[in-house]
């Protein structure tokens, strides 16, 4: 049973605002050894409690525990680690690139924090997603405020208990709340937020949304059925589906689609091999509110339910379902199914799968599966998505180096390690200017002169040639040639053997003019 969570009165909202701005304000949180302590601590955090952190997802989301630990702990820990080791570069003023007209500047771009942020997490990974961004965040030296979702409570109400007893209370607190709590907490300008787009819209308050969306499989008939199969119904049925950047559809050839469900189902009996009813190895749906939005969805298709299709309310299960024969318009491909339901729509061709995704908002992921590099290449440059991955799915989110984040109705911004880092941080041009640089920027100062104008036109830019167009409009660049610089080496070359005479040399330059077609 989750516990009961104390909400956050608005007088304690009050007071936490305020401590942190002092605690931002005294440049606690600047120096690089304190953020390091933060964050080493925040990973002990996780590590000395794995079991409880264990029991409290089995209690909100039933989810099984080798993916508390793969899917959140292990990664989370190790995203901790990751910034442990790079906050020093991270966080190191930055050279601007060398350019003679500037360089005397000494420009420099200064990575400082925003200030205090907030973060409002959802339900559907409320460990990786509550405590990601505060590593990130802490990193660039914020103070933070973490609201957990009130849909997970026995999470929500752990990481409440546990943050004060690791981390620096003036620095990170928690907001336990849900509706009116975060609407108060909307109320305050803020640094940055990973929040809500139109009620931070009027503190002026930047922002990063994760929204998510459909996102779509398309599927190669050459590529390798059963490890196609088996990733994608891995990808559907972790954590019941509830993941973000979970497969959301399959686009198969028409002539492909019996064998590829048969793929799926066996591949669903092998991970499931008593049966999908029985099995501990499923999550369950967040609440009855989702449940009932997803049997309604699945009670209304116009599809053929292919294998599974049980649903249970006292348990809040649905089992791994795949419907095949959907079409556009069906109840399935209304909205973002976030559970474990996979709607398989045939076309005709790889052209049908990529106008059909671009008839619709661009997702959060798009997945590939083929062997062909012209397929796949043909698939991610004619659509656009926040992640483009061939031949698995999900796994892109905790690859080191990779940005995770959506592009138009799907998110916006970036985050995971690093990118947390720059999320949080704001990049503060820089410059010393020394007092002799007016002896060659003097003409910029009134009164203005033809001698001043010409001077400051002097450090113009040159432009290349102007390109010539093409009867279909685009423009052809001509590739710039060295053409006084090889004529003088050719004029070199001939006096060197013996050809002395101007007319001589100037003969053998026109010819050469000639020969490789370039212009002077």
């Amino acid at each position: 049973m989750a516990p009961e969570l104390r909400f956050t009165t608005f007088e304690e909202i009050d007071e936490i605002y305020s401590t942190l701005n002092k605690t931002f304000r005294s440049g606690k949180t600047k120096p690089i050894a304190f953020r390091k302590v933060q964050i080493l601590q925040l990973a002990y955090l996780l590590q000395d409690n794995l079991e409880r952190f264990k029991e409290a997802l089995a209690i909100d989301l039933g989810r099984p525990a080798l993916e508390a630990s793969f899917l959140e702990l292990d990664s989370t820990i190790s995203d901790c680690k990751v910034a442990y080791d790079r906050v020093d570069k991270w966080a190191r003023t930055e050279k601007a690139p060398f350019n003679i007209k500037f360089a005397a500047f000494r420009p420099v771009i200064r990575k400082e924090p925003k200030g205090v942020v907030l973060s409002i997490s959802p339900f559907n990974y409320p460990i990786w997603l509550s405590l990601g961004p505060i590593i990130g965040a802490i990193a660039a030296g914020n103070c933070v405020v973490l609201k957990p979702s009130e849909l997970c409570p026995a999470i929500s109400g752990l990481i409440a208990e546990l943050i004060p007893k690791y981390l620096d209370n003036d620095v990170i607190r928690v907001v336990l709340g849900a509706v009116p709590e975060t609407s108060k907490l909307m109320e305050y300008p803020w640094g940055h937020g990973k929040i809500i787009g139109v009620a931070a819209a009027k503190t002026l308050s930047p922002i990063s949304l994760e929204l998510g969306g459909k996102s779509p499989v398309v599927i190669d008939a050459r590529c390798d059925f059963k490890i196609a199969a088996r990733r994608i119904m891995w990808g559907k049925c972790a954590n019941a589906g509830q993941t973000c950047v979970a497969p959301d559809y399959v686009l198969v050839p028409r002539s492909s689609e019996d064998a590829f469900v048969k793929a799926l189902k066996d591949a669903h009996d092998e991970f499931y091999p008593s049966g999908a009813t029985t099995t501990p190895d499923l999550s369950r749906i967040i609440n009855l509110e989702h449940f009932h939005r997803l049997k309604n969805l699945l009670d209304s298709t116009s599809g053929t339910i292919a294998f599974g299709g049980q649903t249970d309310e006292s348990r809040k299960f649905i089992a791994p379902t795949v419907v095949k024969g959907v079409k556009d318009g069906d109840s399935l491909m209304s909205d973002e199914l976030f559970g474990p339901i996979l709607p398989i729509m045939p076309v005709d061709d790889v052209d049908e799968a990529i106008a059909y995704i671009n008839a619709h908002d661009h997702p959060l992921a798009l997945y590939c599966f083929s062997s062909d590099a012209a397929f796949k290449n043909k698939v991610f440059d004619n659509t656009q998505s926040g992640s483009a991955v061939a031949n698995d799915v999900m796994v892109h989110c905790a690859t080191d180096g990779l940005p995770f984040g959506g592009i138009g109705p799907s998110g916006s911004g970036y985050h995971t390690r690093g990118f947390t880092f720059d999320m949080f941080t704001h990049l503060r041009a820089s410059l010393d200017s020394p007092g002799w640089i007016d002896n060659i920027l003097g003409a910029r100062f009134p009164p203005y002169t033809s001698g001043k104008i010409a001077s400051l036109k002097r450090l113009g830019v040159k432009l290349p040639p102007r390109p010539s167009m093409s009867a279909n409009g685009h423009g052809l660049v001509e590739r710039r040639r060295n053409s006084k610089w090889l004529l003088l080496v050719v004029s070199l070359a001939a006096v060197s053997i013996g050809y002395t005479r101007a007319a001589d040399v100037g003969e053998w330059a026109r010819w050469l003019k000639g020969l490789i077609q370039i212009k002077v």
